[in-house]
């Protein structure tokens, strides 16, 4: 079966690839099924808005879609960016400038314990769906480490690998990182009903 991933992240691509390698016969990004869109996300979790992306996939190709929406947890911020993380610093946002506020916002903050949360929405044509969720825990630290990773991996200190997930291999993070952790529980939920 071929399913149609609901993004353009070639970092993310990847990393789905490497996770569900084997699940599908293909897993096609938006450019290679020569889809130019960006889909609104006005979910208020990051449940509803993996189902908002995936469903708007399904309706465009007919073909089974996957989907995910992820954020960054700091306790000390109320749990934001959360659904915001990826437009943080604005709708003209970039990864530095939304890292930048971050550091901003945290700078007298005694506790910078965060997590990272993904839930993964599978949608079919038929109207049913799978969703899983995967989550890691950390903390942000005060400057940025590492050449790797994207977002806010720079920031993202593990103690599960004892660094950033910006000087983890792509090995490394994608054994415990939140997507791959909701990529292998989904994994289990599609084998389960295969």
């Amino acid at each position: 079966m071929k399913i149609a991933l609901a993004t353009n992240n070639k970092h993310k691509l990847e990393e789905i690839r490497a996770i569900l390698n084997g699940c599908f016969e293909q897993i096609l990004s938006l450019s290679e099924l020569g889809l130019d869109i960006e889909i609104e996300e006005t979910g208020a979790t990051l449940e509803e808005n993996a189902l908002i992306k995936a469903r708007e996939i399904v309706r465009l190709t007919g073909m089974p879609a996957l989907a995910d929406d992820t954020g960054l947890m700091v306790d000390a911020l109320g749990g934001a960016p959360g659904v915001y993380s990826a437009r943080y610093a604005g709708e003209a946002h970039d990864d530095k400038s939304n890292r930048q506020l971050l550091l901003k916002n945290l700078e007298n903050a005694p506790d910078r314990s965060a997590h990272f949360g993904t839930v993964i929405a599978v949608c079919y044509p038929d109207g049913s769906y799978l969703t899983a969720e995967g989550r890691v825990d950390g903390k942000i630290i005060f400057e940025e480490r590492g050449e790797g990773g994207f977002g806010y991996d720079s920031l993202f200190y593990s103690e599960e690998i004892g660094k950033t997930f910006a000087e983890a291999t792509p090995e490394e993070k994608n054994s415990i990182s939140h997507r791959g952790r909701a990529l292998r529980a989904m994994l289990e939920k599609l084998k389960a009903q295969a």
